[in-house]
């Protein structure tokens, strides 16, 4: 089927993996491949995931939905009277991947150290016009992860599965590469380190005799690097994966084509206040990496949770603004979703201060100058470490004044989860400033 006639075609369309790849039978009705160039049209629509923070936030169109993502689980009371913030996810497997790939998505955040989206591609093979000989698919994985907590390096694992070829098809020919590609690093200057395979050329029938397809790439920039926020030394990047088809001769159509996966935003950081500050002695390894996505830090209500009183008071500032203080009725506080995020406060020890002064202050006006008796702290949201907190409109005019909530709680719980924030801010390797960002998300 080869052969160097005209009226030969092949057509390849980039799908979710929740798509389902039509019938031969199916494919002859009128319409059916329209519907499949319009799955791929919207497939390929936007490569950025809503939650990217920093400056890949705006390399390319951004998805409109929220992507599937792990909460971690609530903190658990201790016995010691101590608390503990759960450790981020750093692996990802295959199953995991596959799993949460499913319907319309096109990434799956597990963590700030662990990620995966895929693709399948189905090409169509038709002669006169349209009229359908066969179909292949297979579909390609990527999954990117930060193994260890105090190394740089970020490792990305490919699988190429599901091969599959209906009727007559040309796919024995067809040559796929896919490429593991960095297409954009701010700053531009920077000069990654890497190692393993992140080009394998084959044909979709070599592929197939793998066990497994797969390959690995590993990715790292030195300290020294970076830029911006502050003292954190930040080299942000784009990581694409592009899987490029090329059809054997004389088969017409785009060729080659090239479909490209959801992006991924990794980061590469080295500042003293993030861990890992002298690299074990390893200079060349100070600071970590992690993906510029928004993590959520995740507050429990149950009775027995350290710090329920804040989790109470942040439900009521989420569903009820109106009925908060200070009295505003335009308020709506910040970090609920990916476009009204949080932003972590560190360098400004002044600013710092300023929110905590201003938040006392509304606790004493409305609660009283006795809101302390029986244990009490003022508790404050959005958080004084933030630059959302209740000093930021002395210090942005543009912003809505008194955006925020205060309210006394129990000392124990606020003082447990100021504990749970530092550790989950470490623990996530949050940045100071605008190009890093944060959600907060209460659970029962």
């Amino acid at each position: 089927m080869a052969g160097p006639h005209h009226d030969l075609q092949a057509q390849t369309f980039m799908l979710p993996l929740g798509t389902d790849v039509p019938s031969l039978s199916e494919l002859r009705k009128p319409g059916a491949l329209s519907a499949l160039e319009e799955e791929s049209r919207k497939a390929s629509a936007a490569h950025t995931p809503l939650e990217t923070v920093g400056p890949a936030r705006g390399f390319a169109a951004r998805a409109t939905t929220a992507v599937t993502t792990h909460l971690p689980p609530v903190p658990q009371p201790q016995r010691a009277g101590t608390v503990t913030y759960p450790d981020p996810p750093r692996t990802m497997s295959l199953a995991e991947c596959r799993k949460h790939m499913t319907g319309t998505a096109q990434i799956y955040i597990k963590s700030r150290f662990a990620v995966c989206t895929a693709l399948k591609v189905t090409t169509t093979w038709t002669k006169h016009r349209g009229f359908p000989l066969g179909i292949s698919t297979f579909v390609v994985y990527t999954r990117g992860t930060v193994p260890k907590v105090d190394d740089r390096t970020m490792r990305f694992d490919y699988d190429v599965v599901d091969f599959k070829k209906i009727n007559t098809t040309a796919a024995s020919g067809q040559e796929i590469e896919i490429a593991g590609t960095i297409p954009k690093t701010w700053p531009a200057t920077a000069h990654a380190q890497q190692t393993g395979d992140w080009t394998a050329t084959k044909t979709l029938d070599q592929f197939a005799r793998m066990t497994p397809a797969h390959f690995a790439h590993t990715l790292r920039y030195a300290p020294g690097q970076g830029m911006g926020s502050g003292a954190a030394d930040a080299v942000f990047g784009v990581y694409q994966t592009i899987i490029t088809l090329t059809s054997p001769p004389g088969w017409l159509g785009p060729n080659p084509w090239v479909g490209k996966p959801a992006m991924f935003a990794p980061r590469w950081d080295a500042g003293k206040y993030l861990g890992n500050p002298t690299g074990g002695g390893n200079p060349a390894n100070r600071g970590g990496a992690s993906f510029s996505y928004a993590p959520t830090l995740n507050y429990s209500t149950k009775a027995d949770a350290p710090e329920r009183g804040v989790a109470l008071h942040i439900q009521k500032a989420f569903t009820h603004p109106g009925a908060t203080k200070p009295p505003n009725g335009n308020k709506k506080v910040p970090g609920q979703d990916a476009d009204h995020s949080l932003h972590r406060l560190y360098l400004d020890a002044r600013r710092r201060k300023d929110n905590r002064a201003r938040a006392v202050t509304n606790c004493r006006k409305y609660f009283g100058a006795d809101y302390t008796a029986g244990g009490k702290d003022c508790d404050e949201f959005p958080f004084a470490t933030t630059y959302e907190g209740s000093a930021q409109a002395e210090y942005d005019p543009h912003v809505e004044k008194n955006n925020f909530s205060v309210l006394p709680v129990k000392s124990g719980e606020s003082q447990d989860a100021g504990i749970l924030l530092a550790q989950f801010y470490k623990k996530n390797r949050i940045i100071d400033g605008m190009d890093d960002g944060f959600l907060v998300k209460i659970t029962p």
